[in-house]
């Protein structure tokens, strides 16, 4: 109860893509194990995220332009000293504004593509968003670990990676004792997939 199949499936695990309409995510039925994110569509219209990583992104929207009428009213202050030309203030003031403007566009466009996700009701034994990959360099013997998260809340300095980034895709679908070959920065890698596990929502942390 409570939940509805939205008529798709993923195209590497064929889990159906399951709504829940009471947390208003999606999420995997009662005994499904895995769920329509080990996927992503490449044009862009499906983009899973977290339901904090969403509603941070509505807070800073609501903050962004709650802040309009005080950046028109640096602008106009601005244009009453005088020549525009050699004005420090106005420019400033109006470059603010274009950030804030394009971040306020930015958003908005995004909103609607996301698929809101629950972490704290993920599982399933493939590398899927949200699930955090322990991977062992099959050259060096290095180990890593990853977090598979969406390009707007993914914070590589704390682990997490875009599911668009060359490690990200190359992961994604992938089990335990499997092997990737990626390009990364400092040339190609084979990584191992040691381990895949679900931590919820402490992965934001």
């Amino acid at each position: 109860a409570g939940f509805r199949y939205a008529g798709d499936f993923c195209r590497i695990c064929r889990a159906p893509k399951i709504f829940s309409a009471k947390s208003r995510a999606y999420a995997p039925l009662p005994g499904q194990r895995t769920l329509f994110l080990c996927a992503v569509r490449l044009d862009m219209t499906n983009i899973p995220i977290s339901v904090q990583g969403y509603k941070k992104l509505e807070e800073e929207l609501a903050r962004l332009k709650s802040e309009r009428p005080a950046i028109i009213q640096a602008i106009k202050e601005a244009r009453e000293e005088g020549d525009l030309r050699e004005n420090a203030g106005y420019d400033a003031a109006r470059e603010r504004q274009g950030m804030a403007e394009a971040r306020i566009k930015y958003i908005e466009s995004r909103l609607a593509l996301y698929q809101v996700v629950d972490l704290d009701k993920l599982s399933g034994d493939k590398v899927i968003f949200g699930s955090t990959v322990e991977v062992e360099d099959v050259d060096s013997g290095e180990s890593r670990s990853f977090t598979i998260l969406g390009p707007d809340e993914a914070d590589p300095g704390k682990g997490s990676i875009s599911f668009l980034s060359p490690v990200g895709q190359a992961l994604l679908g992938k089990e335990e004792g499997d092997e990737v070959t990626v390009d990364i920065p400092r040339g190609r890698v084979t990584y191992e997939v040691i381990s895949i596990s679900f931590n919820g929502s402490k992965v934001l942390a």
